[in-house]
């Protein structure tokens, strides 16, 4: 973007509730709910719980959630649609900004990941806004037929936007590309579903540091994985790793690099380390361009001068860690230059070289691939398409020779793009993700709200396509695309809500 200031599938106890009508005089609301509680999945220590509300009084806009584990050993780790508190065995869950209005006879969803020791038995009493939702309590024989000793891997898998299965720990996975999908070593298909984490790209040549003072530790890493995020993609400048221009430190630079991919690595998460901001002078190209010759800013294409170095250095570093994903280059627009030639601008995509409209001899995604490759390093790597990495219709038809076919596709989606619904996305995106695994390197909206993130990614689960939302950085949704409100994770209301509370229902796994 261009920077912007083993599951257990026996359902379990439902708990559900007939109309709770509260004795009110006659301009007073009526109330009354019906609640139906069901563990979705059961592992050792640990399960699911999936909760319906459904609101049988006048139209709720806001609504609490209340009830009692009946196991002191039973907890709620983190949950998605509602804000989840708890304390002793009382669990709390207040409705969201996106969720909190309910019509008379409308449901809402809501889910957790929760702990368990000794037994797992289901709530029976459940309260919304204060009002009792009475039911019918399971019966003994509705227990959970796994037992304690039930792991992940020997339990059916189910659809992973239906019910998550449990992180099973340890470090990110090694992964290459098969047919149409990005696999580990022991070919299992994996998603990466995350966030792009802004920063690299811009804090070194701006006097800000090297993550503009944001913080790179333990503490932040365990915030994203609050949110279930599997992949992190994280911009880079050119300059800053080459140590050009007056730049800070290249050593210095590359090390913080590394430094943060091996601490994502090793908590499970994906690192994706993109090309952001290259060289090359732009003077003659449109008014609205940034025309600065150094790499403070977003260009159409890298430079052949400083980019293979660039690549050759980072493949260096990360040969031999095939759970780093190298990004090759963010949203190519080199068509701009030649008139909105789209069959050049495939080309130069390509190729590189002598490119219309662009002043500055260009390195083509060919250059870039053979540049990782000739070190001996095997990563799967991401490209682009062109109008900002939005218009895939020709990826097939140019993409670049890699010996070892491990490429993957790079589409970008906002709602301002031009292929920015689900039509187009069947009619453009589909084919080639049948082909190819395709990975949204980056998408957002150009507001605060997720009703377009939620369209894409009900549509990319459907497909099979990986999702990294744009950004992970705390600088206040005015305009969009802007996740948290601060580095522990805090979501913004909306957009922030809705993406996490979607993420906590995804398996990578599937």
């Amino acid at each position: 973007m261009k920077h912007r200031v083993a599951l257990v599938t026996a359902a379990v106890g439902l708990v559900a509730a007939g109309a709770a009508l509260v004795n009110a005089p006659a301009s007073a609301a009526a109330s009354g709910c019906s609640v139906k509680y069901k563990v979705a999945g059961e592992w050792s220590g640990g399960f699911q719980g999936d909760v319906s509300i459904t609101n049988l009084g006048d139209p709720l806009t806001s609504w609490t959630l209340e009830f009692d584990f009946p196991n002191a050993g039973q907890g709620v780790n983190n949950g998605w649609s509602a804000d989840w508190s708890q304390s002793g065995t009382h669990v709390t869950a207040k409705s969201l900004s996106w969720n909190a209005n309910v019509a008379t006879g409308a449901s809402v969803s809501i889910g957790f990941i929760g702990k368990w020791s000794g037994s797992n038995p289901v709530p029976t009493a459940f309260k919304v806004n204060g009002v009792a939702c009475t039911g019918q309590s399971p019966s003994p024989s509705a227990s959970p037929s796994a037992s304690p000793s039930s792991s992940p891997s020997a339990s059916p898998s189910a659809s992973p936007s239906a019910s998550p299965s449990p992180d099973p720990g340890g470090p990110a996975p090694q992964l290459h590309v098969s047919g149409n999908k990005i696999v580990t070593a022991a070919g299992k298909p994996y998603r990466l579903l995350g966030v792009s984490r802004s920063s690299g790209e811009f804090a070194c040549v701006q006097g800000k540091g090297m993550w503009d003072s944001g913080p790179v530790d333990q503490a932040s890493v365990d915030a994203m994985k609050s949110w279930n995020i599997h992949a992190v993609r994280i911009p880079l400048n050119e300059e800053c790793w080459l140590g050009l221009n007056g730049s800070p430190s290249g050593a210095a630079y590359q090390q913080e690099v590394k430094k943060y991919a091996d601490l994502l690595v090793a908590n499970g998460i994906t690192p994706i380390l993109d090309l952001h901001w290259t060289s090359g002078a732009y003077s003659n190209g449109p008014d609205w361009h940034c025309k600065d010759a150094t790499a403070t800013c977003q260009k159409p294409m890298p430079d052949a001068q400083y980019a293979p170095q660039f690549w050759t250095g980072v493949a260096k570093t990360f040969k031999g860690d095939n759970a780093v994903v190298f990004d090759l280059f963010n949203e190519p627009y080199p068509e701009v230059g030649s008139d909105w030639n789209k069959t050049l601008g495939w080309q130069c995509l390509r190729d590189g070289g002598t490119c219309t409209g662009i002043p500055y001899e260009v390195a083509g995604m060919q250059d870039l691939v053979d540049a990782v490759r000739a070190t001996g390093a095997t990563n799967v790597l991401m490209v682009g398409g062109l109008e900002w990495a939005n218009d895939m219709r020709e990826w097939l038809a140019y993409k670049p020779n890699d010996p070892l076919n491990n490429i993957a596709a790079s589409w970008h989606s906002y709602s301002f793009n031009a292929c920015a619904t689900a039509s187009c996305w069947d009619s453009q995106v589909a084919p080639l993700a049948a082909k190819v695994p395709v990975v949204t390197g980056e998408f957002g909206a150009d507001n605060c709200g997720y009703d377009y993130m939620d369209q894409l990614t009900k549509w990319a689960d459907k497909n099979g396509v990986s999702y990294l939302a744009w950004t992970w950085s705390p600088w206040g949704c005015s305009t969009g695309a802007v996740l948290i409100k601060d580095y522990a994770g805090t979501p913004e209301p909306g957009i922030g809500e809705g993406y996490k509370a979607h993420l906590l229902t995804q398996n990578p796994y599937a």
